[in-house]
Protein backbone atom coordinates (compact mmCIF):
# COMPACT_ATOMS: atom_id res chain seq x y z
CA UNK A 1 0.00 0.00 0.00
CA UNK A 2 1.29 3.44 -0.93
CA UNK A 3 1.33 5.99 1.85
CA UNK A 4 0.92 9.70 1.32
CA UNK A 5 1.45 12.43 3.83
CA UNK A 6 -1.70 14.38 4.68
CA UNK A 7 -1.61 16.85 7.55
CA UNK A 8 1.83 15.50 8.51
CA UNK A 9 0.44 11.99 8.98
CA UNK A 10 1.18 9.04 6.73
CA UNK A 11 -1.97 7.40 5.39
CA UNK A 12 -2.62 4.66 2.84
CA UNK A 13 -3.73 5.95 -0.53
CA UNK A 14 -5.33 4.98 -3.74
CA UNK A 15 -4.25 1.34 -4.24
CA UNK A 16 -7.60 -0.18 -3.39
CA UNK A 17 -8.81 -2.88 -5.74
CA UNK A 18 -12.05 -0.90 -6.07
CA UNK A 19 -10.28 1.56 -8.41
CA UNK A 20 -9.75 -1.25 -10.90
CA UNK A 21 -13.30 -2.60 -10.51
CA UNK A 22 -14.81 0.90 -10.73
CA UNK A 23 -12.78 1.66 -13.85
CA UNK A 24 -13.85 -1.54 -15.59
CA UNK A 25 -17.51 -1.00 -14.65
CA UNK A 26 -17.44 2.61 -15.87
CA UNK A 27 -15.77 1.66 -19.19
CA UNK A 28 -18.36 -1.05 -19.80
CA UNK A 29 -21.24 1.29 -18.97
CA UNK A 30 -19.72 4.09 -21.07
CA UNK A 31 -19.20 1.77 -24.04
CA UNK A 32 -22.78 0.55 -23.86
CA UNK A 33 -24.09 4.11 -23.72
CA UNK A 34 -21.90 5.24 -26.59
CA UNK A 35 -22.67 2.44 -29.01
CA UNK A 36 -26.41 2.08 -28.32
CA UNK A 37 -27.82 5.61 -28.38
CA UNK A 38 -31.35 4.66 -29.50
CA UNK A 39 -32.11 2.49 -26.46
CA UNK A 40 -29.61 3.89 -24.03
CA UNK A 41 -31.61 6.68 -22.40
CA UNK A 42 -33.86 4.34 -20.43
CA UNK A 43 -31.16 1.71 -19.96
CA UNK A 44 -28.73 4.46 -19.00
CA UNK A 45 -30.86 5.29 -16.01
CA UNK A 46 -30.60 1.76 -14.63
CA UNK A 47 -27.00 1.01 -15.59
CA UNK A 48 -25.52 4.30 -14.50
CA UNK A 49 -27.52 4.25 -11.27
CA UNK A 50 -26.10 0.82 -10.44
CA UNK A 51 -22.57 1.85 -11.40
CA UNK A 52 -22.77 5.01 -9.29
CA UNK A 53 -23.85 3.01 -6.25
CA UNK A 54 -20.85 0.69 -6.68
CA UNK A 55 -18.40 3.54 -7.31
CA UNK A 56 -19.85 5.55 -4.39
CA UNK A 57 -19.34 2.60 -2.04
CA UNK A 58 -15.72 2.43 -3.19
CA UNK A 59 -15.15 6.11 -2.53
CA UNK A 60 -16.66 5.83 0.95
CA UNK A 61 -14.49 2.77 1.68
CA UNK A 62 -11.39 4.67 0.61
CA UNK A 63 -12.39 7.72 2.65
CA UNK A 64 -12.65 5.52 5.75
CA UNK A 65 -9.16 4.16 5.09
CA UNK A 66 -7.54 7.50 4.23
CA UNK A 67 -9.72 10.08 6.01
CA UNK A 68 -10.06 12.21 2.85
CA UNK A 69 -13.30 14.15 3.16
CA UNK A 70 -13.74 14.75 -0.57
CA UNK A 71 -13.89 11.00 -1.15
CA UNK A 72 -16.73 10.80 1.38
CA UNK A 73 -18.56 13.64 -0.40
CA UNK A 74 -18.16 12.03 -3.82
CA UNK A 75 -19.17 8.62 -2.46
CA UNK A 76 -22.34 9.88 -0.80
CA UNK A 77 -23.23 11.95 -3.88
CA UNK A 78 -22.69 8.96 -6.20
CA UNK A 79 -24.81 6.67 -4.01
CA UNK A 80 -27.65 9.20 -3.67
CA UNK A 81 -27.78 9.90 -7.41
CA UNK A 82 -27.53 6.15 -8.13
CA UNK A 83 -30.50 5.42 -5.88
CA UNK A 84 -32.51 8.24 -7.48
CA UNK A 85 -31.75 6.88 -10.95
CA UNK A 86 -32.64 3.28 -10.10
CA UNK A 87 -35.75 4.04 -8.01
CA UNK A 88 -37.46 6.45 -10.44
CA UNK A 89 -36.69 5.16 -13.92
CA UNK A 90 -39.69 6.75 -15.69
CA UNK A 91 -39.37 10.19 -14.14
CA UNK A 92 -35.61 10.11 -14.16
CA UNK A 93 -35.47 9.42 -17.90
CA UNK A 94 -37.18 12.76 -18.52
CA UNK A 95 -34.82 14.65 -16.21
CA UNK A 96 -31.69 12.68 -17.06
CA UNK A 97 -29.85 15.56 -18.77
CA UNK A 98 -30.22 17.77 -15.69
CA UNK A 99 -29.18 14.97 -13.30
CA UNK A 100 -26.14 14.16 -15.48
CA UNK A 101 -25.18 17.81 -15.74
CA UNK A 102 -25.26 18.25 -11.96
CA UNK A 103 -23.37 14.98 -11.44
CA UNK A 104 -20.65 16.01 -13.92
CA UNK A 105 -20.27 19.41 -12.22
CA UNK A 106 -19.98 17.89 -8.74
CA UNK A 107 -17.53 15.17 -9.77
CA UNK A 108 -15.53 17.66 -11.84
CA UNK A 109 -15.20 19.99 -8.85
CA UNK A 110 -14.15 17.10 -6.60
CA UNK A 111 -11.53 16.00 -9.17
CA UNK A 112 -10.11 19.55 -9.24
CA UNK A 113 -9.74 19.50 -5.47
CA UNK A 114 -8.15 16.04 -5.62
CA UNK A 115 -5.66 17.18 -8.26
CA UNK A 116 -4.66 20.06 -6.00
CA UNK A 117 -4.17 17.68 -3.05
CA UNK A 118 -2.20 15.25 -5.24
CA UNK A 119 0.01 18.10 -6.44
CA UNK A 120 0.74 19.20 -2.87
CA UNK A 121 1.86 15.64 -2.08
CA UNK A 122 4.14 15.47 -5.16
CA UNK A 123 1.86 12.87 -6.75
CA UNK A 124 0.76 12.95 -10.40
CA UNK A 125 -2.13 15.39 -10.64
CA UNK A 126 -2.46 16.24 -14.34
CA UNK A 127 -4.99 13.55 -15.25
CA UNK A 128 -7.13 14.37 -12.25
CA UNK A 129 -7.07 18.05 -13.24
CA UNK A 130 -7.95 17.22 -16.86
CA UNK A 131 -10.80 14.95 -15.79
CA UNK A 132 -12.11 17.64 -13.43
CA UNK A 133 -12.10 20.26 -16.19
CA UNK A 134 -13.71 17.79 -18.60
CA UNK A 135 -16.44 17.05 -16.04
CA UNK A 136 -17.15 20.76 -15.56
CA UNK A 137 -17.28 21.39 -19.32
CA UNK A 138 -19.63 18.43 -19.91
CA UNK A 139 -21.78 19.47 -16.96
CA UNK A 140 -22.18 23.04 -18.22
CA UNK A 141 -22.85 21.89 -21.80
CA UNK A 142 -25.53 19.43 -20.73
CA UNK A 143 -27.21 21.96 -18.42
CA UNK A 144 -27.07 24.66 -21.09
CA UNK A 145 -28.64 22.44 -23.77
CA UNK A 146 -30.89 19.93 -21.94
CA UNK A 147 -32.89 19.10 -25.07
CA UNK A 148 -29.97 18.17 -27.31
CA UNK A 149 -31.32 14.64 -27.61
CA UNK A 150 -30.52 11.08 -26.76
CA UNK A 151 -27.64 10.70 -29.22
CA UNK A 152 -25.75 13.76 -27.98
CA UNK A 153 -26.25 12.83 -24.33
CA UNK A 154 -25.23 9.24 -25.06
CA UNK A 155 -22.12 10.35 -26.92
CA UNK A 156 -21.00 12.90 -24.33
CA UNK A 157 -21.81 10.75 -21.32
CA UNK A 158 -20.37 7.62 -22.88
CA UNK A 159 -17.14 9.46 -23.65
CA UNK A 160 -16.94 10.99 -20.18
CA UNK A 161 -17.73 7.73 -18.40
CA UNK A 162 -15.12 5.83 -20.46
CA UNK A 163 -12.55 8.56 -19.66
CA UNK A 164 -13.48 8.33 -15.98
CA UNK A 165 -13.08 4.54 -16.09
CA UNK A 166 -9.68 4.79 -17.80
CA UNK A 167 -8.55 7.28 -15.16
CA UNK A 168 -9.62 4.92 -12.35
CA UNK A 169 -7.75 1.99 -13.91
CA UNK A 170 -4.66 4.14 -14.54
CA UNK A 171 -4.73 5.39 -10.96
CA UNK A 172 -5.01 1.82 -9.66
CA UNK A 173 -1.99 0.59 -11.65
CA UNK A 174 0.10 3.70 -10.95
CA UNK A 175 -0.31 3.52 -7.18
CA UNK A 176 0.00 -0.28 -7.19
CA UNK A 177 3.35 0.09 -8.96
CA UNK A 178 4.50 2.50 -6.25
CA UNK A 179 3.63 0.09 -3.43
Amino acid sequence: MVEIKIDNQKRPCCTGFWHLIAGIVMILVGGFIWFNPAISLIALTLYLGSALIIVGAGYITTSLETDIGWFTFVGVLDILIGIILVANIGVTTLTLPIIFGIWCLAIGAAQLVSSYKFGRQNLPWGWSLALGILGLVFGFLILEYPLIGTIAISTLMGLYIVAYGLFEIGEYFYFRKLS
